[in-house]
């Protein structure tokens, strides 16, 4: 199961509250994984080195992100690693697609 340690950034309504340092974030994260976690990330933060997915089989790189950017793409279609074929955990139906950063306007409201 992923574990998602995500920065506060204040916006409209809680502009009195700081954003959460970098280094908070980076620090939680070694702390789970030196507990053994395998699938720890940091997220609202462009750290790419942080949010990406490595096989736990042979540490090769296997789904890079920054931010909600998709980077890197190295799964087979069935969700393993190409180099030694360990699973990945997760749900994949491959290939990857082109998502980019994508913004969708959306409304919201009675009737919307």
């Amino acid at each position: 199961m992923p574990l998602h340690f995500t920065a506060f950034h204040p916006d409209w309504k809680m502009l009195d509250r700081r954003a959460t340092p970098p280094q908070t974030l980076l620090e939680a994260r070694r702390i789970a994984r030196e507990a053994g976690l395998r699938h720890v990330y940091t997220g609202n933060v462009h750290h790419e080195a942080t949010q990406t997915t490595h096989c736990h089989g042979c540490g090769g790189r296997l789904i890079g992100r920054d931010w909600y950017e998709i980077t890197h793409w190295a799964l087979t279609d069935d969700g393993r690693c190409p180099d030694c074929g360990t699973p990945c955990a997760g749900r994949f139906d491959g290939p990857v697609g082109n998502w980019g950063r994508r913004r969708a306007p959306m409304r919201v409201g009675v009737g919307a």
